[in-house]
């Protein structure tokens, strides 16, 4: 079956400081190279710094003009989490976008983070958390618009509020959505904040849908030896066509929520084929686990809680 391609447009963003977790790869660095190339000063906080160093000469290759560079950030360490914010503001520079894009995805066996939570929790959201916290002055400046990925796996599923770090009963899967319910909820609830409080941010959520990124792929160091099946029959359907989406159409949901025109605070974005699995980007409706405004707050102070950062009131 011939594939369609499909793109969006993207205004000027000459002057514009973008953040980008997660962009020495995959999504991630689809999101940061089409930034880049649309004339923002993108931001890459890495893991890996040959990883990234790789990613840069990519996007330079493509666009030799490109105005892109490196930090560090392990999102599984906060104190990783808060050198960046400091490095950050001591350059003074205000931020415009950030798109809250890392992740990990099902280990087999549960892993915990530097600081002692299940790993998918504290990278995928608590990481995000004390980024937000950390960034919010330049956010501020910048008058940003904070977009957060989260997945198809957050169209049900709860937070396991009794037990978040999953230390009874481990379930990857469950586990993975939990964590993007939460990124997810909090994400609408800095947009509900940002307005009580003046904050001037914007935020938001996309999803990238379905495609055969390296979320599961061989990963020796969560205890992943090989491929997972459900990755070989997604590059498969991807490759021929079928209902998914590829890498570069799974970018399109955040580019538009972060800097596409017309996309709206407070909202969610992903692909608008069948099942919401590949296609065009659009603004869909959120998932029944994301509507809870009691459930948002009720994250909200969790998080803070277990991160000790703190927002303040206006």
């Amino acid at each position: 079956m011939a594939r369609r391609t499909v793109d969006i447009d993207l205004p000027d963003l000459t002057g514009r400081r973008a953040v980008v977790t997660g962009g020495s790869d995959g999504i991630g660095l689809g999101i940061a190279a089409r930034l880049a190339a649309s004339g923002a000063e993108v931001v890459l906080p890495v893991r890996n710094r040959e990883k990234g160093e790789r990613a840069i000469a990519g996007i330079l290759s493509a666009q030799p003009d490109a105005r892109v560079s490196l930090r560090d950030l392990d999102l599984s360490s906060l104190a990783s989490v808060a050198a960046l914010g400091e490095a950050l503001a001591g350059e003074g520079l205000p931020i415009h976008l950030l798109v809250n894009n890392a992740g990990t995805m099902t280990p087999p066996s549960r892993q915990m983070t530097k600081d002692g939570f299940e790993l998918q929790l504290g990278a995928n959201h608590l990481g995000h958390v004390a980024l937000v916290a950390h960034l919010l002055p330049l956010l501020r400046a910048g008058r940003a618009r904070v977009t957060s990925q989260v997945s198809v796996a957050a169209r049900r599923g709860t937070v396991h509020w009794d037990d978040p770090n999953w230390e009874r009963s481990y379930d990857g899967m469950k586990a993975y959505g939990q964590s993007k319910i939460a990124l997810g909820l909090f994400g609408l609830e800095l947009q509900r904040r940002s307005e009580a409080h003046g904050w001037g941010i914007t935020s938001n959520l996309s999803h990238p849908g379905v495609a055969p990124t390296n979320l599961l792929a061989a990963r020796p160091e969560l205890g992943r030896e090989r491929d997972t099946l459900g990755r070989r029959v997604i590059r498969f359907l991807s490759a021929h066509g079928i209902l998914l989406g590829t890498v570069d159409s799974a970018r399109l949901p955040a580019l538009l929520a972060a800097a596409g025109a017309g996309s709206r605070p407070g909202r969610l974005y992903g692909p608008g084929g069948p099942g919401h699995l590949g296609g065009p980007p659009a603004e869909q409706d959120l998932y029944r686990p994301l509507r809870s405004t009691t459930d948002a707050a009720r994250i909200w102070a969790l998080s803070e809680d277990l991160t000790d950062v703190t927002f303040p009131a206006n």
